[in-house]
């Protein structure tokens, strides 16, 4: 099963809400290269379908996360899988449509230089990045509080966020932290790797 096949059986498997079929099909429509996109320009999953599997592996740090003795005994974290994938699978989606392919010279193993390809960053709707993904989200289906602030936050400390909004956002919504938590195991363990060979 590709990624996208996955993607897909997961949403279905696990997202009921009301809204969510119209979700999938605009996610899966000619007019989004989700599938295609990358997760960045050139920090990880920077390759045609990168945005799909960083969604996937988030989805996969969440579960793995969520499912330790200490997350759900000491910290009393319990949530439904529909709620861990929706965070995951979809915390992202402000990434849709906007990295586009350009081309600049670079020197090839030989020393002689051609064009290569490369992503380049352009957002033609400029909201922010997880209050964005919220935004694209909720015309579809509506999210709980908990997801929503879960999403919006899940940049954690590494955005550009007043710090206290962040702690606040953590400390009153702890779904926040797990998913924070299991996107920079995703981006800085799984995919760094993936990235250097």
């Amino acid at each position: 099963m590709n990624a996208r096949e996955r993607f897909i059986t997961v949403f279905k498997d696990k997202i009921k809400r009301e809204g969510a079929d119209r979700l999938l099909e605009f996610i899966c429509s000619p007019s989004s290269d989700f599938f295609t996109a990358p997760a960045s320009a050139r920090y990880h999953s920077s390759y045609e379908g990168g945005l799909c599997a960083h969604s996937l592996n988030v989805y996969d740090c969440l579960c793995a996360y969520l499912d330790r003795d200490v997350a759900r005994d000491k910290y009393g974290l319990s949530y439904s899988d529909e709620t861990i994938a929706i965070v995951s699978l979809l915390h992202d989606l402000c990434k849709m449509n906007v990295y586009k392919t350009s081309y600049r010279n670079a020197k090839n193993e030989q020393g002689v230089w051609e064009k290569v390809p490369y992503f380049e960053f352009d957002d033609t709707l400029p909201y922010g990045h997880g209050e964005k993904s919220v935004y694209m989200i909720t015309p579809f289906m509506k999210l709980t509080r908990e997801e929503a602030f879960a999403i919006r936050y899940h940049m954690g400390f590494s955005g550009t966020e007043d710090e206290r909004n962040i702690c606040k956002a953590f400390t009153m919504f702890p779904l926040a932290f797990a998913l924070s938590t299991a996107d920079m195991e995703a981006t800085y363990y799984i995919e760094s790797k993936e990235d250097k060979k």
